[in-house]
């Protein structure tokens, strides 16, 4: 019996050496249709276009060409039906046993500046989704091919029945994983166009909510070693990895939580962060002022965590880094010397931020029971022209700056935080407390750990103070100006106390929660 294969590709990658092949090798006929069927009779093999097969021209710009019985039926009939063989032979159905097709680059041309409408639409494709939801529902009987990369696999299963059914279902699940992202990536452009000039408070909460996502690699175990863990879309795309172990799930987690926090500096900035919390962070003329500053918030901590810059790492600061265990350090680039000395640390994992620091995430999505929470990710700072001094004596200067400088690092900070200042460097940092008040402490010891005195600094909370306590412990540590959201129902008390010991306040009206 005569075997048919059908084959029609916008990616045209190793076709023209898997058809030769089938037809040189393993005796197929093929049918397809435009370029495809140009390219494949220039390199000199025989082929039937799908126009002539059905014995119906094309028309509507190509829009209707494999829309047709003699195609799907022959795709969709059953081998094992005694009927639907019938009904193929008495309609002259011709059975297709084997389907090469790959879709319309959607994604890439909504991807594309400056896209029009137009274009976008006519880039949807409809006869490719329909051949291979045909093929892949008879797989059975139907191979069907949706990506080059699996050409070698199936040459080599045609010659291996048992293989083949294997091989077969395999392939159809690929084709129902790729026409879902398909259709969610079309879905998801449409509902942009849809939300117009709300877009940014529509767009990202559809009614129904569509996330695919390829899988990028599979990882060693999740946040401990009894867990299964996987990673998912275009992590690889924002960072290179240049030397060191292969990242772990801990590790992906912690590199997205210093991107996001040294995206807030403009200034020479070096942050060190521990379990996704920053434990020093220091802006300076230079890198090399910034490390000093932010190690000397908390010398043990760093032990084992995550180093982030928004400058060229140079070899005089990597020769330092490099006298504590670190697991990863990520820069927008490095010298040849910090490289150099990093290399004889085999297992350190230094990665470039390609899209620079603070690349964005427009999403931050978590799994609860049942489903999804989904928000847009907090990239609210304030600005101080609109943040209000609500005690009788205003923020000098100085204050001010370490008022703005925490603010940045304690939106970073798990709540409850509360974050210790001077200028541009942090003196003690408590994070992930029940009472906020033990989160003061907390940063008080740490600060008092790592002999750096108080007097004189700033005290920043991400949330309201609920009660004068955390405000009073903060005066008692030495702190001289505070800032935090305001908004309490004792805010009066909190407000009283600040001016019976002399403190300015400032209340920003955004609150930094981070659960």
């Amino acid at each position: 019996m005569e075997k048919l294969a059908l084959l029609s590709v916008s990616d045209k990658r190793g076709l023209v050496e898997f058809a030769t092949a089938l037809v040189q090798q393993h005796g197929y006929r093929l049918l397809s249709t435009g370029g495809t069927a140009k390219l494949l009779a220039e390199k000199g093999l025989p082929v039937t276009e799908v126009s002539q097969h059905t014995g119906f021209p094309e028309m509507m710009e190509g829009r209707v060409k494999t829309l047709h019985p003699k195609i799907h039926g022959g795709l969709l009939c059953r081998r094992d039906k005694p009927d639907h063989l019938a009904a193929a032979a008495a309609h002259n159905i011709a059975l297709i046993d084997l389907v090469v097709v790959n879709l319309y680059p959607f994604e890439a041309t909504v991807a594309k500046p400056g896209v029009h409408l137009e274009e976008a639409i006519e880039n949807i494709d409809i006869g490719g989704p329909s051949m291979l939801r045909s093929a892949a529902k008879n797989h059975d009987s139907v191979t069907v091919v949706c990506d080059p990369g699996d050409y070698g696999a199936v040459l080599s299963a045609l010659t291996d029945p048992a293989a083949l059914g294997a091989l077969r279902r395999r392939l159809a699940l690929k084709v129902f994983q790729r026409t879902s992202v398909y259709d969610g990536a079309i879905a998801a452009y449409l509902e942009k166009q849809a939300a117009g000039p709300d877009l940014a408070a529509l767009a990202g909460f559809p009614e129904q909510l569509t996330l695919s996502y390829k899988k990028a690699q599979a990882l060693r175990y999740g946040e401990n070693p009894h867990q299964q863990a996987a990673l998912y879309g275009t992590f690889h795309e924002h960072f290179q990895q240049l030397q060191g172990k292969e990242l772990s799930y801990n590790n992906i987690l912690d590199i997205t939580s210093a991107t996001h926090l040294i995206g807030e500096f403009e200034r020479p900035t070096l942050c060190i962060l521990k379990h996704t919390n920053p434990c020093g962070v220091a802006s300076a003329e230079t890198l090399d002022e910034a490390w000093a500053k932010a190690y000397a918030t908390d010398r043990q901590a760093p032990f084992g965590g995550i180093i982030v810059v928004n400058r060229t790492l140079e070899g005089a600061l990597a020769k330092v880094i490099a006298e504590i265990f670190t697991e990863v350090i990520i820069a927008p680039r490095f010298s040849d010397e910090a490289l150099a000395v990093f290399a004889k640390k085999k297992n350190l994992r230094l990665m470039i931020a390609k899209a620079g620091p603070g690349v964005d995430s427009l999403l931050d999505v978590r799994s609860v029971i049942g489903g999804l929470l989904v928000q847009d990710r907090n990239q609210l700072l304030g600005k101080q022209a609109d943040f209000k001094v609500v005690t009788k004596r205003q923020p000098t200067a100085e204050e001010w700056a370490g008022l703005m400088f925490g603010w940045r690092v304690c939106k970073h900070v798990k709540s409850n935080a509360i974050v210790y200042c001077r200028g541009e460097q942090t003196l003690g940092v408590g994070a992930g407390q029940m009472a906020r008040v033990d989160s003061s402490r907390i940063a008080v010891w740490k600060a008092g750990e790592a002999g750096l005195d108080l007097k004189g600094s700033v005290v920043v909370s991400e949330a309201l103070f609920p009660f004068a306590d955390g405000l009073i412990a903060a005066a008692e540590a030495g702190a001289t100006a505070a800032i935090q959201p305001g908004g309490s129902v004792r805010d009066a008390e909190v407000i009283a106390a600040a001016d019976a010991r002399g403190l300015a306040m400032v209340f920003t009206g955004i609150r930094h929660f981070r659960h």
